[in-house]
């Protein structure tokens, strides 16, 4: 089984790229992403350095946003922590997705 870190990260990957596959069909979701950063720059609730980067990625090309909601790098799984696209998918929908990979979390800790 694997650490509870690293199941938690795969499923915020999985969740990822379910938006990164949404956003071409429903640009609405960058601009409600946009409106939550600016809501974290006005009062504060989220460390400035990932409420400028997400401002910064949110300005991106779409195809370079969606790259970057699923980039395996330490820098994209940071800001995987802090992410603007929460409540994109609906209680229902993440739980249909984790079940989905359910014995994929466990097959690749070996």
């Amino acid at each position: 089984m694997l650490p509870d870190h690293r199941k938690a990260e795969q499923r915020s990957l999985r969740y990822h790229a379910a938006i990164a596959d949404r956003l071409v069909a429903d640009p609405s979701i960058v601009i409600r992403a946009r409106r939550r950063v600016e809501r974290w720059l006005e009062d504060g609730s989220v460390a400035r350095d990932y409420a400028d980067g997400w401002r910064a990625r949110l300005a991106d090309p779409i195809d370079q946003l969606r790259a970057f909601l699923i980039d395996p790098s330490e820098t994209a799984r940071a800001f995987r922590q802090v992410s603007p696209f929460a409540g994109v998918l609906s209680a229902k929908e993440r739980w249909a997705l984790w079940a989905a990979h359910e014995g994929d979390d466990d097959a690749t800790a070996a």
